[in-house]
């Protein structure tokens, strides 16, 4: 079974990159994050016509998530329960698979602008409410995936320039410390629990040539639970839709479950 997550940046102007992708990648489930568009224009029936269902959290112009996947979605949860947001950040959903019912929780966490900003104090208020909530899903869904656009580097290995950019967005110690918390709770890193090549990224700048000098962040990340720990067999990012024409400055993220 495989999972995936891509932030699309616009689904509308990356539909097609999505048809294709998924064509040439039929994962299980895609989470897709900043859709940029209201549910009433979700392409649902173009997705059903190569053999997905979804389920839609939408926004004009911001945000927004979505589950496809092969199978039915239930149990569809939108935003985060217990925390008021107006912003369509998270989706969660529940699938059938072989080893028995599986959780995904995709979420579009909050940007942050700039250490000091109201919308970095958003953001960490933003972190703990989902803190709070994932451990509620966790009890009752052992069975686990969080995935989506973090917007965090987790270590100085997934910022092209850690020094350079220490302590501001994406890299500040207190994100870094948000994202322990995550695996804190009993989960784990998909990617890095295999040796991967050196300055992985899956986001580039569309500015200053950022993706041809490789200048990226490794910010789209798959965690899972425990009990799936042992059903992990790959986790990778593929860089090939970067380099199509009007790309999404981020790349699709998938791992593979026995």
């Amino acid at each position: 079974m495989k999972i995936a997550t891509w932030n699309v940046n616009s689904l509308t102007a990356r539909l097609q990159h999505v048809l294709d992708w998924l064509t040439a990648n039929p994962v299980d489930v895609l989470a897709l994050q900043e859709l940029k568009l209201t549910d009433d224009k979700f392409p649902f029936d173009a997705l059903r016509e190569i053999g997905y269902e979804a389920a839609a959290f939408g926004q004009k112009t911001y945000n927004g998530v979505a589950l496809l996947s092969r199978s039915p979605v239930a149990d569809v949860v939108r935003n985060i329960e217990g925390f008021a947001d107006e912003s369509a950040r998270v989706i969660a959903g529940t699938v059938d698979t072989p080893g028995g019912p599986l959780r995904v929780v995709n979420g579009y966490f909050v940007n942050g602008q700039e250490p000091g900003s109201e919308k970095f104090e958003y953001k960490l208020n933003w972190l703990r409410g989902l803190q709070n909530w994932l451990r509620t899903e966790l009890a009752a869904h052992p069975r686990l995936v969080l995935l989506g656009d973090f917007n965090i580097t987790p270590e100085d290995r997934d910022s092209y320039d850690p020094v350079g950019l220490a302590e501001t967005i994406h890299h500040t110690t207190v994100e870094r410390d948000h994202f322990k918390a995550l695996l804190g709770l009993g989960l784990h890193d998909a990617f890095r629990m295999f040796d991967q090549p050196e300055k992985s990224f899956s986001w580039w700048d569309y500015r200053m040539l950022g993706y041809q000098k490789n200048r990226g962040l490794r910010i789209d990340h798959i965690l899972v639970s425990a009990p799936l720990i042992p059903q992990v067999k790959s986790c990778s990012i593929d860089r090939v839709p970067r380099k199509w024409p009007k790309p999404s400055d981020h790349a699709p993220v998938t791992v593979e479950l026995a």
